[in-house]
């Protein structure tokens, strides 16, 4: 299971010492939300702060933009330390050419889905990407609760990409914690994304470790 602290919950007061944080513990990549306030309903931040953070960090940067027209902005993110770079479904009318754009300028790439969004609307990119990121909240703010029907698109789209043995990850994000983890994981993710429940955690790190272990324990909590 490998774990991305979402930086959207992190104190952004103190975001050298969240970053150490996250350095330090077992969590595999940092996850980067880039919101444009029109994709989805808020501003978070942008080139500038990826560009900072990526040098106190040798670990994986998965950007998630919720932006429109992220076409015209993925070199940029490359550039500013992107090793994945997910686009959403729902802002790409020509998807399969965002998704070439982003493997050309050599970063691994995703496709997010909104909660309202069926899975089986992947079946015709599922074998040129690396990933598939699922809301299970609705983007744009964090600390929302995990949509209970997200478990039944997660079953499905680990049952296609395992019927088509494909290297496909199953990324989750939104109102992950340590009550709902385990379930997630038994239904098909590889990835958890979770952000308040690291960051507004006595011990983030313990929390990162008790996620890492989600698909082994029978009990988490």
């Amino acid at each position: 299971m490998l774990i991305a602290p979402s930086l959207l919950a992190s104190n952004f007061l103190n975001l050298e010492a969240e970053c150490r944080m996250i350095n330090e513990s077992e969590a595999d990549w940092f996850h980067l939300d880039v919101m444009d306030g029109r994709f989805v309903p808020n501003i978070s931040f942008g080139l500038p702060v990826i560009q900072s953070i990526r040098k106190a960090s040798k670990k994986v940067f998965d950007v998630h933009l919720m932006i429109e027209e992220p076409g015209m902005y993925a070199e940029a993110f490359k550039k500013a330390g992107a090793d994945n770079l997910t686009v959403h479904l729902e802002a790409c009318p020509h998807l399969h050419r965002n998704i070439q754009q982003i493997k050309q300028l050599g970063m691994k790439a995703g496709v997010a889905i909104n909660p309202h969004t069926p899975v089986q609307l992947l079946q015709d990119v599922l074998r040129d990407i690396d990933l598939v990121l699922i809301m299970s909240v609705n983007p744009g703010f964090g600390g929302q609760q995990f949509i209970p029907h997200t478990l039944d698109k997660i079953r499905t789209l680990r049952q296609k990409i395992d019927q088509l043995s494909l290297p496909v990850l199953i990324e989750v994000d939104g109102g992950i914690d340590l009550t709902n983890a385990r379930a997630i994981a038994e239904a098909g993710a590889h990835v958890l994304v979770a952000g308040s429940s690291i960051f507004h955690a006595t011990d983030p790190k313990s929390v990162i470790s008790a996620l890492k272990q989600a698909d082994k324990q029978q009990h988490i909590i």
